[in-house]
């Protein structure tokens, strides 16, 4: 019900803009060419089908498709489907996180024994010298649960429920990860913690504090938690990934494991919705979007790791924020806004294998070009 009285009140908002009087005809324009250009190009990357959204001063909101939604059925990509969103989750994660730290019910330098004593206490790591900021980086240490002999063949547990705190046990049975020199080392692992401590500090889940403090206040309808549900919304962007050597669908799929570090579904439109509220400062006061936008090194060139986002400058001179993301079911997430918020592009991918780096360089692009 919340869903709909939120559309009947933006349809109230929107009818209101056409009494406006028309602008002038000097007043610039919308001008949709760095979009068909972009689409143009992501023809030619490798992947299945891609539902593409930008937002920008001039144009709005506009969602566009590449490629095919349903390789059985031959359904086009129209840019309103349904996807898993995978990591991308961390930033929401986080925001909630921070929200409890502006709320003074967490503070970033408490340790995790803090809130889960005992919980992590082993001859390779202890929780009584590992911060909420570190899990918030990737500075914790802590290996990825992924890495675990367990999930060596993911598709045996595609349709189990596991919870989060299995994997968080499973991650400390691991040796120590590689390290940067900043310390960063990316592992699922720590923002699953992060969800246990928000269960420990709140008295509810992750997804319920997602729900309640992003997106039902920002309307983001097509937006969920999926919990055991194997299914995805419809329109869906099927997912594809390799099994020996051919595109497999493996859309249907229980994350309940990815949990705080990957579990949401949305589109394209939400999940630009959610990033320039985040970057725009509709969502954390300025001291705690300050804090989540103090970056170090991570693992990839050219790219630095903030409190659950990923800083770009793709294009010299220009900076982005972000969080890409990656399901065993296929599915891919690329996106990028502006610092300010005005200009967003978010790229959700149907297959695992296509040209990550050309898609990446498009994105610079593209949204170097919005107006």
């Amino acid at each position: 019900m919340w869903c709909k009285l939120t559309v009947v009140v933006a349809l109230a908002f929107t009818a209101s803009l056409v009494a406006v009087p028309a602008a002038s005809a000097a007043a610039p324009r919308c001008d949709t060419k760095p979009l068909q250009t972009a689409l143009e190009q992501l023809k030619s990357v490798g992947a299945s089908g891609i539902s593409v959204t930008v937002k920008s001063p001039l144009c709005g909101v506009r969602n566009a498709g590449v490629g095919l939604a349903d390789l059985t059925t031959g359904r086009k990509v129209v840019g309103s489907e349904h996807s898993r969103i995978g990591s991308d989750t961390k930033a929401w994660t986080a925001t909630v996180v921070l929200q409890l730290v502006g709320e003074g019910r967490i503070t970033l330098d408490d340790t995790v024994d803090h809130y889960l004593p005992g919980l992590i206490r082993t001859r390779l790591y202890d929780g009584r010298k590992i911060t909420i900021r570190q899990l918030l980086q990737h500075t914790s240490g802590l290996p990825d649960y992924l890495d675990a002999p367990f999930w060596d063949d993911e598709d045996a547990h595609r349709w189990d429920h596991i919870e989060p705190l299995l994997t968080v046990r499973q991650a400390l049975t691991l040796p120590r990860p590689d390290r940067t020199p900043s310390g960063f080392s990316y592992a699922n692992t720590n923002y699953n913690l992060l969800g246990l401590i928000v269960r420990k500090v709140t008295g509810r889940g992750i997804g319920d504090e997602i729900k309640d403090r992003i997106i039902r206040p920002l309307g983001l309808c097509e937006t969920s938690w999926p919990g055991d549900r194997t299914t995805i919304g419809k329109p869906d962007l099927r997912g594809y990934a390799e099994r020996h050597g051919a595109l497999a669908d493996r859309t249907e799929w229980n994350t309940s494991e990815a949990d705080a570090s990957g579990e949401l579904i949305s589109t394209g439109a939400d999940a630009t919705t959610f990033w320039t509220a985040l970057m725009s400062g509709k969502l954390l006061a300025p001291a705690q979007l300050a804090a989540m936008k103090q970056t170090i090194t991570d693992d990839l060139p050219g790219e630095r790791y903030g409190l659950g986002v990923e800083r770009y400058e793709r294009t010299p001179g220009l900076v982005t924020w972000g969080h890409s993301g990656s399901m065993a079911s296929g599915h891919k997430f690329r996106n990028a806004v502006t610092d300010d918020g005005q200009r967003a592009v978010t790229l959700l991918v149907g297959s695992e294998n296509f040209d990550s780096d050309r898609v990446d360089s498009i994105i610079g692009d593209l949204i170097r070009d919005l107006r």
